[in-house]
């Protein structure tokens, strides 16, 4: 069997599993009682909504990777990790776990694929020639940095989660980005198990677009982030370069500065990093008028975007340039944000105003 043919059958056999097992991860949700209902303002969704999709995406992944993939030492560690994230999403997504409990057993899960190898070891700077400096090496460093990256992204990822499909569908771009990459650069491993991420995603979307009939919940949200950044470690930063450390960046650049913007405003606001709000970017887009189907493909069409920025960046080497376009689509988005932010919370006083007045009218 070619590399070519394992690549295309591990995105078919995810999707065709992903697909096909949803509607069970439905019934699964319903009969533990995993069911999102609408109690606050930061709730999008209007009716009761079974959680636990995210199970059938991690059915997808696992049924191809095993089947076309290269079982080896980092593989498994990986997938123990994974193994854990989904366990744990499926009882968070049924009682709603306290935020330190996840947060410690989300560094017990990326501590496996570290110990048994998957590092961040080293980078090496361009230009070498002229300014003398080779690159860095972490030595013990590169647990810590590493596991902070799983961890990170692995919440990013989750916290993005607040619209029909849209974690589903940035996680299959930014991993199609890295698909992109893995090939040129002849990682035929990495490049299977992408394709893999990317079919599970595919094969879930048809259930949770807008309007959505399952959520992945934690139990996905979690596992496609600590997923796309172990691979991201065992594929992009193997390669030590420093252009390479910059395609997952740009790549994941959505949950990213979503994830970065969250934490500043809650330390400005003198809030408990960890604690919950209405000021991501998703919301905005909602609270500037657009529907949910809308602010998604905003969203999609930045993170195609920046997958396309990532890819050059690798491509052509030209890393200057792929920053310098970043960094300008970086503050438009940031103008664009404060300006919605602000738009957003006119819309939402009018709107209390509105219906306040309706309430005393009625009584």
């Amino acid at each position: 069997m070619t590399d070519t043919v394992k690549i295309i059958l591990s995105f078919v056999a995810s999707f065709a599993v992903a697909f096909l097992t949803t509607p069970l991860a439905k019934r699964f949700a319903t009969k533990i009682g995993a069911i999102d209902v609408p109690k606050d303002k930061r709730r999008v969704h209007k009716k009761p909504t079974p959680l636990v999709g995210g199970l059938a995406i991690f059915l997808g992944f696992l049924a191809a990777t095993l089947s076309f993939g290269k079982i080896d030492i980092e593989f498994v560690g990986m997938l123990a990790g994974a193994l854990i994230m989904v366990v744990l999403g499926i009882f968070d997504d049924k009682y709603n776990l306290p935020a330190k409990f996840k947060f410690v057993i989300q560094i017990v899960a990326a501590s496996i694929p570290v110990i048994l190898g998957v590092r961040i070891e080293r980078i090496i700077f361009p230009f070498a020639e002229y300014t003398g400096i080779t690159g860095i090496e972490f030595g013990w460093l590169s647990y810590p940095i590493t596991i902070l990256w799983i961890v990170g992204l692995t919440n990013a990822v989750n916290l993005i989660d607040g619209l029909d499909g849209l974690a589903a569908g940035v996680s299959a771009i930014a991993s199609f980005s890295v698909f992109c990459v893995a090939l040129m650069q002849g990682e035929i491993g990495i490049a299977i198990l992408t394709a893999a991420l990317v079919g599970s995603c595919f094969g879930f979307l048809p259930y949770n677009f807008n309007p959505a009939s399952i959520f992945m919940g934690d139990t996905g949200s979690t596992f496609l982030g600590y997923v796309m950044a172990v691979i991201s470690v065992m594929g992009l930063f193997k390669i030590h370069a420093i252009i390479s450390f910059a395609v997952p960046f740009i790549a994941f650049g959505i949950p990213i500065f979503d994830t970065s913007f969250a934490i500043f405003r809650r330390i400005k606001e003198h809030r408990p990093i960890m604690s919950p709000d209405r000021g991501h970017l998703h919301h905005r887009l909602i609270d500037s008028g657009l529907t949910q189907k809308q602010a998604v493909l905003v969203i999609y069409a930045i993170c195609i975007v920046l997958g396309i920025v990532a890819v050059m960046s690798f491509k052509s080497k030209i890393w200057a340039l792929a920053i310098a376009m970043l960094g300008v689509l970086g503050a438009l988005v940031f103008r664009y944000w404060g300006r919605v932010g602000k738009d957003g919370e006119n819309v939402n006083r009018e709107k209390e105003e509105s219906d306040s007045e309706k309430e005393n009218t009625e009584k």
